[in-house]
């Protein structure tokens, strides 16, 4: 009503209908709270509660603090009082919920849209070439993950992991046991890999018992670089070589006789338990106790023997497809393929075979004799001559201060070959092993250099890479290089003559090392290896008789074969005794397999 304040309009109403605020002599409305209006506007409602602070808080948040003392009081609010005569139809709206039309692709890990290309100028939701962006995340500054470059394309920044190619889309590594877990069989123990890494056991250097066989020379001149435009091929010699495992060991039996330890094992059986934290393959041990002594054994058809190839490795070799292979789980690897991890391991194991034949000087009048004959050769039944080995028994003390009696381990040790010393002219033993090469550019070389061209001038990067995708191998090979006291490590770099067949290789060089120092450099701690083997064998003495009153028991430990954990089972006494004949056939073995003789 044109005319008429809004102090006499309250009065008015509150006269009649005994509504709105106390009658007082002032004629304002001191803190009242109301909405701003203008005089133009229509009356419509008395007052807005609710809006006052919203829209505040929208104004500031568009306009900064001085948005109301920059417009006209009450401007803009006359549509907040006008009356709806009817409902408004138009604000309600029917949601669809069917999916996009549009397919998007996700990670495998993590979820999330991936788009990729060749980024463009000012595209934020494309990535730059190789690069990558999550849907629905817009730019980050650098450091946060991502960062967005004058072409427009997300990089990895600090903290953000970089994808490869199709690296959403890999198949999930399902690997076979290396024993068949039977119904028959109880598990007594599991333990993972975060518990054995924080054993510890300081250990002495061992004492020698007693040594067999004999040491031919090393040729010293495989230390020296090949002369260019020269290959020297692996030769395949006919040689017999003997890899008995503990209990068929006959002088780990007369010693566990004559009470001289408690434990028994030999040294590629005690450095697998040793260093199990490093392996990612499955492997099994089996464990005999004999009242109270105890062997570290092995199965036939193990897969201690075998020589993994880049086991270690973040993109280790695929296996090859079968016919039950579901489609989500296939690797692209053919059945044929020679590059699956099995096939690599056989041919890894033939070439350290060769190359420790190979890499010494055979001579009748020049070889160093152990203090006894080689224990399972037998020259009536045998044709071929012997390889250059020896075997030396040695005994560790693995006490502690809480035991009454001495808790000692003998360990039947290996090395390979002797060599003069330039300076004292002592002999030295040494443990000779190989690393190979199949395919620098094939799935599985672990990013690998290309030997032929780099072992020369980037010899540290090589090296480096192998501790990295072979760490368990190496970490093996030094182990029982320590176990045996050798005094150097000679690593040969052993390459394919062509990537695509595994039948002739290329010796490129050789390396020297010292165990320690080669421990050192792989952080390899022996006395956490030593803890590894005294807390098994302690779970082992504490199961006593089993129910039948009986002290000989016999168990299984196996490494799972996709997470970082080891299990221990107890099984009949009668397990794996059917493969008792086919383990004395093979102790003597024969390893041959280059295509191509010099």
């Amino acid at each position: 009503m044109p005319g008429i304040s809004l102090a006499n309009t309250i009065a008015q109403l509150n006269a009649e209908d005994e509504w709105g605020p106390e009658i007082t002599s002032s004629t304002t409305l001191d803190g009242v709270p109301y909405a701003p209006f203008s005089k133009g506007d229509k009356l419509g409602r008395m007052a807005d509660w609710t809006q006052e602070g919203k829209e505040g808080r929208d104004r500031g948040q568009r306009y900064g603090r001085g948005y109301r003392d920059q417009q006209v009081f009450g401007a803009g609010t006359s549509s907040l009082f006008a009356v709806q005569v009817a409902e408004d139809e138009s604000s309600f709206s029917v949601v669809d919920n069917t999916r996009a039309s549009t397919k998007t692709r996700g990670f495998g890990r993590g979820g999330g849209t991936v788009f990729r290309g060749r980024g463009q100028r000012g595209a934020a939701q494309r990535g730059g070439r190789g690069g990558f962006q999550r849907a629905g995340q817009g730019p980050q500054r650098p450091g946060q993950g991502q960062y967005y470059d004058q072409r427009g394309g997300a990089r990895g920044g600090r903290g953000g992991r970089r994808f490869g190619w199709r690296d959403y889309d890999k198949p999930q590594r399902n690997r076979d046991s290396s024993v068949t877990i039977r119904p028959g069989w109880s598990m007594k123990e599991e333990i993972d890999f975060n518990r054995l890494t924080k054993l510890n056991l300081g250990t002495a250097d061992g004492e020698d018992l007693d040594d067999y066989g004999f040491l031919y020379y090393y040729d010293r001149s495989f230390d020296k670089p090949p002369i260019k435009n020269t290959e020297r091929r692996l030769q395949s010699l006919d040689r017999a070589a003997y890899n008995v495992t503990t209990s068929q060991d006959p002088v780990l039996q007369q010693l566990a006789k004559d009470d001289e330890a408690t434990i028994f094992a030999t040294s590629d059986i005690l450095s697998m338990l040793m260093c199990a934290t490093r392996s990612v393959y499955s492997w099994d041990i089996v464990i005999l106790k004999q009242g109270n002594k105890i062997f570290l054994d092995k199965r036939v058809d193990n897969t201690i023997d075998l020589v993994t190839v880049n086991e270690n490795a973040a993109d280790a070799p695929l296996e090859a497809d079968t016919p039950n292979t579901q489609n989500n789980a296939q690797t692209g690897v053919k059945p044929d393929s020679i590059n699956t991890p099995g096939n690599l391991a056989i041919e890894a194991t033939m070439i350290n075979h060769n190359f420790a034949l190979q890499v010494v000087q055979e001579s009748q009048s020049a070889k160093v004799e152990m203090s006894h004959p080689n224990p399972f050769y037998v020259a009536s039944e045998e044709t071929e001559p012997l390889a250059s080995k020896a075997y030396k028994y040695r005994r560790f003390d693995l006490s502690l201060e809480t035991d009454e009696e001495p808790f000692n381990l003998i360990v039947r040790t290996e090395v390979d070959a002797v060599v003069k010393n330039n300076i004292s002219g002592d002999d030295q033993h040494l443990i000779v092993k190989a690393l190979n090469e199949f395919d620098h550019k094939a799935q599985g070389a672990g990013g690998a250099l290309d030997w032929r061209t780099k072992l020369a001038s980037q010899r540290g990067a090589v090296v480096a890479t192998e501790m990295k995708n072979n760490s368990c191998k190496l970490a093996r090979w030094t182990t029982q290089a320590i176990l045996a006291k050798a005094d150097q490590m000679k690593l040969g770099f052993v390459s394919r003559a062509n990537p695509k067949s595994s039948q002739a290789h290329i010796i490129l060089g050789v390396l020297g090392y010292k165990p320690r120092d080669f421990a050192n450099q792989m952080n390899l701690s022996l006395s956490n290896g030593w803890g590894i083997v005294r807390t098994i064998v302690d779970l082992i003495r504490s199961m006593g008789a089993d129910d039948e009153g009986s002290d000989d028991r016999k168990f299984v430990l196996v490494k799972d074969p996709n997470k970082p954990v080891v299990r221990l089972y107890e099984v009949p006494l009668g397990t794996f005794e059917e493969d008792d004949d086919a383990i004395t056939g093979t102790m003597g073995t024969d390893v041959g397999g280059e295509a191509e003789d010099e």
